[in-house]
């Protein structure tokens, strides 16, 4: 009886292990203030590119709004926070002059058709399986730097969280489009 416990319990043990060796454990969380960010991811991009999409989400722990009103990269000349919708069934993207509201309670995602970081002006193409180091400002938290995990170029989330991403995708785009 004794032999049958311990053998379950190393069995247990062996099994909690594997899968947590199994499962990727790259995307980092950061705090800033009342701030978390998660998820923080972006799509590789064709050589010659000179625009690339990042994504991540915001919660606001706290009890003031905030706002992203932008942000840095040294492979980037800037990076902007977008947003992406339909009208009419055409697809439109802007910046968001006055930066995203991060309300207090709430949850923001930026997401691949929708709210995005676009970094414009890229030096050079983003690679699968690079870290991208960025520095996101907002108007109360200041200054934050995050790396973004570069995933495939027609990712829909980041891959430690393949649920991530979306919903809306990117219907209506047509194939050979570009932004």
């Amino acid at each position: 009886m004794q032999i049958k416990k311990l053998t379950f319990a190393a069995i247990a043990c062996a099994a909690a292990f594997a899968s947590f060796l199994g499962t990727p454990v790259r995307a980092e969380e950061v705090k800033a203030g009342d701030l978390v960010i998660t998820q923080a991811w972006a799509r590789a991009t064709p050589k010659g590119a000179k625009i690339g999409g990042g994504y991540l989400t915001i919660e606001n722990k706290g009890t003031a709004p905030d706002r992203l009103i932008g942000g840095s990269a040294d492979i980037a000349g800037s990076v902007q926070v977008h947003e992406m919708s339909m009208d009419g069934g055409v697809m439109k993207m802007h910046p968001l002059d006055k930066g995203l509201a991060i309300e207090p309670g709430k949850v923001v995602k930026l997401a691949p058709g929708g709210y995005h970081l676009m970094m414009m002006d890229l030096k050079s193409p983003l690679k699968k399986g690079d870290r991208l180091p960025i520095t996101l400002e907002f108007e109360k938290a200041g200054k934050v730097q995050v790396s973004l995990d570069v995933e495939s170029v027609g990712a829909q989330g980041p891959t430690a969280s393949p649920s991530s991403g979306s919903k809306k995708g990117m219907k209506g785009m047509s194939p050979g489009m570009k932004m």
